[in-house]
């Protein structure tokens, strides 16, 4: 299968907002490439040594996201759009645009192939361990090891939303629950809930990628017994109610399920939401406490937020 690359250079300034605008195009998953956070995660204390020094070696200066989109009858229309927001638009007052687009056709080989070298083990909250199944680890007591191959599916567990979503399910997963994991992806949170001690999980998505690589990392980690996938809406393939609803997506796809996503939690359910944007944390809360939620905590991640709550 053959993927279209968009390649945006741009800088640290405007890494957040071209990044967000991607996202409000259709983006499920972005590579950012920023020499900078490299070298700060090298000078940080919970250095892993793991950093091929080549990455840093680039020669242009600030960051270049990669987005992929599957070649179809729509993907001129979708580089144009990309094209307007991000070269088309003066950014500030030099009236200097986001960044430069380039597009490159990439193979689905090469491409799953070529980001594994920024894939590396890495610890989340307490005891869950994110291990790339093509990397060698030696596990230690307690930890929970989550054998991972995102392929094309995006969802390797180190983005900030994800790493708060791992982190609040550490906290509110307990033995014999049931769990809806809506947006899986690559079935990591899922994994992660089943490794806790979940008895049923259903993940749902509307990729089919993603439903063909979920379904190989539940096996990779033998939880298939606990863990179904299905591909669709929530209101579309999911009957059943749960203890806790896991979904990280964006913010107003979270703002649009909540009057409805009550009707698959049991009283006192707990809903972990992430993926919000900062300007948005207001408008997911208010319209949670609209609906009979009561705000358990907000966490913040650089420029990311989860918010869980419970239904009352």
């Amino acid at each position: 299968m053959k993927w279209v690359e968009v390649q945006i250079k741009t800088t640290t300034e405007a890494e957040e907002l071209v990044t967000n605008i991607m996202y409000d195009l259709g983006v499920t998953g972005l590579a950012i490439e920023d020499p900078n956070d490299i070298i700060a995660f090298q000078q940080s204390e919970e250095d892993w040594d793991f950093i091929d020094p080549e990455l840093i070696k680039q020669d242009y200066e600030g960051v270049i996201i990669k987005a992929y989109f599957p070649e179809g009858k729509n993907i001129v229309d979708k580089i144009e759009l990309v094209r307007d927001n991000i070269e088309r638009i003066p950014f500030n007052e030099t009236g200097k645009s986001l960044g430069e687009v380039t597009i490159t056709e990439v193979y689905e080989k090469d491409w799953a192939e070529a980001w594994k070298k920024y894939y590396k083990p890495t610890r989340i909250g307490s005891n869950v361990v994110i291990k790339p199944t093509w990397e060698e680890y030696e596990k230690e007591e307690g930890e929970i090891i989550i054998e991972l191959d995102p392929g094309m599916a995006f969802g390797t567990g180190t983005h900030e939303t994800t790493i708060m979503c791992i982190e609040a399910l550490e906290r509110y997963v307990e033995d014999g629950e049931t769990l809806l994991d809506i947006g899986c992806g690559s079935g990591i949170l899922s994994i992660v809930a089943a490794k806790l001690g979940a008895k049923k999980i259903i993940a749902v998505d509307l990729d089919e990628m993603c439903i063909k690589v979920s379904n190989e990392n539940l096996h990779l980690n033998g939880v298939e017994n606990s863990v179904e996938v299905r591909q669709g809406n929530l209101f579309n393939v999911v009957n059943e109610k749960a203890n806790i609803i896991v979904s990280n997506i964006i913010a107003e796809v979270i703002i649009d399920m909540v009057e409805h996503i009550k009707d698959y939690l049991y009283s006192g359910g707990v809903f972990i939401a992430s993926g919000i944007i900062l300007e948005k944390v207001d408008k997911v809360e208010e319209k949670l406490i609209k609906n009979g939620f009561k705000i358990l905590e907000k966490k913040y991640m650089n420029e990311w937020a989860l918010i869980v709550s419970v239904l009352e």
